[in-house]
C-alpha cells in the first residue's frame, strides 16, 4: 500500500518529528485516548495535554518515524515503519493504529515500538 493511504497518521508523525506539536495536536481530538507501548513501559493518557507531555518528555534526540507501509480499513488507519535517530541509526520499528473520525481527527491512537524485530528491510 502507498504511504499516502494513511494521510492523517503520517501527517501526525511528520508534525511531531519536527517538534511542531501545535500542528500535531490539531490532528487529534481534544479528548484523544492513547497508548504508547515501549519495551520498558506503557504510556497511556487522555487528551492533548497528556500527549504533549509525553512528546515533550522524550528529550532532545533527533528522532524521525519513517513510514514503510500504511493502510486504511474503514475508520482505522495503520502505519508500520522504522524509527531513525540522528538521521543515521535505526533504533527499532513501530506499528501504529488510529481511529479517525468523520472530522478527519484522530480520536484514539495506539502504537507499539520494538527495538529488535523489523518486518521489512530498512
Amino acid at each position: 500500500m502507498s504511504i499516502e493511504a494513511s494521510p492523517t497518521l503520517v501527517r501526525y508523525y511528520s508534525a511531531v518529528d519536527s517538534s511542531d506539536f501545535d500542528t500535531g495536536m490539531a490532528l487529534v481530538t481534544p479528548d484523544v485516548e492513547f497508548a504508547i507501548l515501549l519495551p520498558n513501559r506503557a504510556v497511556r493518557g487522555i487528551g492533548r495535554k497528556d500527549l504533549v507531555a509525553y512528546l515533550s518528555g522524550r528529550g532532545d534526540v533527533v528522532r524521525r518515524h519513517v513510514p514503510q507501509r500504511s493502510s486504511i480499513a474503514g475508520n482505522v488507519e495503520f502505519v508500520y515503519g522504522a524509527v531513525l535517530e540522528d538521521e543515521t541509526t535505526v533504533t527499532g520499528h513501530f506499528l501504529a493504529a488510529a481511529r479517525v473520525g468523520e472530522d478527519g481527527l484522530i480520536s484514539a491512537y495506539q502504537v507499539v515500538f520494538d527495538p529488535e524485530l523489523g518486518l521489512l528491510p530498512d
